[in-house]
């Protein structure tokens, strides 16, 4: 098959980027990234803050996000069930978890931190809960809405419309609890689940696998069964572990770093905002582009090598000192080539999946993405102290090269795939929405 055979044209590229399956990733992903620092982050941190609640007792309550890590315990039910008659089980259970989260994120605000933190707790476990659950059933239907090569693209929107909505979470609700009470805040952040609540009443149910699981247990036990069973199981999941450790451990030390350059925290702020953001935005579209333009395997290499590069910013900053355009180098080059690589490696992880047990396969490893925030970022400090800012920035590029060598593993199996799913249409849908 020859090279032009393989890539896709610009037009098509183009016909894709504007189809109503990439405006749903958009929008599913807003409606995912909206909820998370309601409950676990920010928003609920300065209002604990500003209610006087003591910093251990706000420290604690990051325990309410182990619903994220925790969530392919019960993907399996969401695999098994269609909850509601008509709707079919992606859409089915979108709509009543959707539902239930709306609901959640206004029953916190009505929540008072002065008066029973327990309350409080309950309420933001349950937004929580509902949130990681969205998250399972988003990530299944991206999966099976989408053909494999349009995998990348569709990562990259996703992943986009997840940060602007932590960022209107974040950002937007720390700013408007200035102007009105926390509890307004959550009632106004209740009202912007709006436009996911309307995506999935008017989105394409998936059309059903054949196989999918007929009792409880084939869905609890098949999709591991099902999975260990492949070639390179155990070194794929390593490498989902390995791919970005690099890029955390360095994300972990930024702001000390830059604290220690002198930079105050509005310059870093303002950098952040106005590099740090739009250059991550434009990686991901970039990366989505590129991944049908190359193919998955070529472009997790790529983007994995630019990763690694796009931290030498940092080992230049620390040379040149108090830099503001050495820190907009620094936090561009990152973010940009950051950016490429989170959605080549969410379309990777898409691509695994089987789509008779897409909510499990996807929620287990997506759970193990946060395995290496907690283990390997835990002492990178002490690795900052002992190498210098150099020296650690150094080593965290090194520690991107054991993903790229587990990555050359898999070219025989990845390589052929990709010429197969370029002829691959993309999948069948039910007009009516039924299983």
């Amino acid at each position: 098959m020859s090279s032009d055979a393989i890539h896709r044209s610009a037009r098509d590229i183009l016909r894709v980027f504007l189809s109503g399956r990439m405006l749903t990733a958009l929008l599913m992903g807003f409606s995912s990234g909206l909820p998370l620092l309601l409950a676990t982050g920010s928003v609920l941190q300065a209002w604990l803050t500003e209610a006087g609640v003591d910093l251990g007792t706000i420290g604690l309550f990051a325990l309410v996000g182990l619903p994220y890590t925790l969530k392919f315990l019960w993907a399996p039910l969401l695999d098994r069930f269609a909850p509601i008659a008509g709707m079919g089980r992606r859409r089915g259970w979108l709509l009543l978890i959707q539902t239930t989260l709306i609901a959640a994120i206004a029953g916190l605000g009505l929540t008072d931190p002065t008066r029973s933190l327990s309350l409080v707790t309950l309420a933001a476990f349950l937004v929580s809960f509902f949130s990681a659950s969205q998250d399972i059933v988003i990530d299944a239907y991206r999966r099976e809405s989408l053909s494999d090569d349009e995998q990348g693209l569709g990562a990259s929107l996703y992943v986009n419309g997840y940060r602007v909505g932590l960022l209107i979470s974040s950002g937007g609700g720390l700013i408007l609890a200035d102007l009105i009470p926390f509890s307004a805040v959550y009632g106004v952040m209740a009202a912007a689940m709006l436009p996911g609540l309307i995506t999935t009443l008017f989105c394409v149910e998936p059309q059903v696998a054949t196989g999918t699981p007929r009792t409880l247990r084939e869905a609890v036990v098949q999709p591991f069964v099902e999975y260990f069973s492949r070639q390179d199981a155990g070194l794929i999941l390593l490498f989902v572990l390995l791919y970005k450790v690099g890029e955390m451990m360095a994300s972990q030390m930024t702001t000390p770093f830059y604290l220690d350059l002198g930079f105050s925290k509005s310059e870093i702020g303002t950098v952040v905002k106005l590099f740090g953001f739009w250059a991550t935005v434009i990686g991901g579209l970039m990366g989505g582009v590129l991944i049908l333009r190359l193919g998955l395997y070529r472009a997790l290499w790529m983007f994995g090598v630019l990763q690694a590069i796009g931290l030498l910013g940092f080992v230049i900053l620390a040379r040149l000192g108090h830099s503001l355009p050495g820190l907009a180098l620094a936090i561009a080059s990152e973010n940009l080539f950051s950016g490429m690589a989170t959605t080549a490696y969410v379309a990777f992880m898409a691509t695994l999946t089987n789509r008779k047990f897409t909510a499990t396969q996807y929620a287990l490893l997506s759970s193990l993405m946060g395995i290496p925030r907690v283990i390997v970022n835990t002492p990178t400090g002490y690795l900052a102290e002992w190498l210098g800012w150099e020296g650690f920035f150094l080593f965290c590029m090194v520690a991107t090269v054991p993903g790229l060598w587990l990555l050359t593993r898999f070219r025989t199996w990845m390589e052929p795939a990709r010429e197969a799913m370029v002829a691959e249409p993309a999948p069948a849908v039910s007009g009516t929405g039924k299983d």
